[in-house]
């Protein structure tokens, strides 16, 4: 079985966030209980855990979570098990955020990145989540690195979400190559993956949308190639930029594009309403809670779709652990590694950034 420590030292929500009071959650570093190990399960001692804004909202916006608080959030988890199934012992895996039951219709159906059943750490998988030093989750689904060549484990940790979600909205979106992609969002935790991951499918031309200019001659190195600054700009203005960039390039101006709204944010979505054209796809893969206005007729008109997207299926994750470790995407550009005992400084500092440089992994330090 190998050795069980008698406790897990983590850092819990014990109140979530009230925006109505602008006041934000509330963290306790503690020890809660080591559940029982399962048939099926294996105990992961954890290499690093993501701070992803799905964090953010629980902590800050109020979002509410499947466990009520106290629990532990954190969903981006990359470790090695060191108890359980002894054929597993010793591995180093990426947990997927999203685990599916593998038993319902939605799981047969082929969609268990939405199993109703599913668990999620720091969410619906009891009080147990990333923001650890152990945690036991079943091991049916984990991704198994087995050989990570010049990254630390810590680093892959992005893999279970941030780099994974974008594979799962492409594989909704029906991406191939030769499509017109467009990204908003491109220079944030998920956009930035989306590009790559848009341009190592086949891509013909990525345009990348976001309000941070450096960070968008960034973005044209990893995927994108034409951006479009949107700060201070209506969606109108956006597409008439956007449509000015078509024509130059000899691209359809309101044709086949394949649009993702990663940011999550209601201007986001409203350029992507608004450069949403004839047989088009709008893939919704940010997530926020304002609400935006659009005449659904205009779908009728365009033969368009507007398509959501949760999570990933498990089954992906080594295609994109793969596509990391050949350097068809990279993301250590695209990430710094702290240590845990920062957590509330971390979370202040992203939440006030709004979209970050780099992902910050937080290593257990305890």
């Amino acid at each position: 079985m190998g050795d069980i420590p008698d406790k897990i030292n983590t850092w819990q929500m014990v109140e979530p966030g009230n925006p109505k009071e602008n006041k934000p959650g509330r963290l306790e570093k503690t020890q809660i209980p080591m559940p029982e190990i399962k048939e099926g399960e294996v105990l992961v001692k954890i290499a690093g855990c993501g701070v992803c804004h799905t964090d953010l909202g629980y902590f800050y916006d109020g979002v509410p979570t499947v466990t009520k608080p106290p629990l532990t959030l954190g969903h981006e988890i990359s470790g090695t098990i060191v108890a359980g199934d002894e054929a597993w012992i010793g591995k180093e895996v990426i947990i997927p955020a999203v685990m599916p039951c593998n038993k319902c219709d939605i799981c047969k159906a082929g969609r268990g990145n939405r199993c109703l059943n599913q668990k999620m750490p720091g969410n619906s998988l009891g009080i147990y989540g990333g923001f650890s030093d152990y945690i036991v989750v079943p091991y049916k689904d984990l991704c198994v690195v087995k050989d990570r060549g010049e990254f630390a484990l810590e680093e892959l940790s992005v893999i279970a979400d941030a780099a994974t979600t974008p594979y799962q909205a492409a594989v909704r979106a029906e991406l191939k190559e030769g499509d017109l992609v467009v990204v908003l969002g491109v220079t944030g935790g998920v956009g930035q993956y989306m590009a790559q991951e848009a341009k190592a499918m086949g891509a013909k031309v990525v345009v990348g949308i976001a309000r941070n200019e450096e960070k968008l001659k960034r973005a044209l190195d990893y995927g994108v190639d034409f951006t479009i600054n949107s700060r201070g700009k209506t969606a109108k203005e956006v597409q008439k930029e956007f449509r000015a960039f078509c024509k130059e390039n000899g691209y359809p101006t309101n044709v086949w594009w394949k649009i993702f709204e990663c940011t999550g944010t209601k201007p986001g979505q409203e350029i992507a309403l608004a450069l949403l054209g004839f047989v088009g796809k709008l893939i919704v893969v940010g997530f926020g809670m304002a609400s935006v206005e659009y005449n659904i007729s205009r779908l009728m008109a365009f033969d368009a779709e507007i398509i959501g997207t949760w999570g990933c299926l498990p089954k992906y994750y080594p295609i994109v652990l793969d596509m990391v470790l050949t350097k068809k995407i990279h993301i250590k550009p695209f990430v710094e590694v702290r240590p845990m005992s920062q957590i509330a400084e971390v979370f202040d500092e992203v939440h006030k950034a709004g979209s970050p440089a780099k992902r910050i992994v937080l290593t257990p330090d305890f």
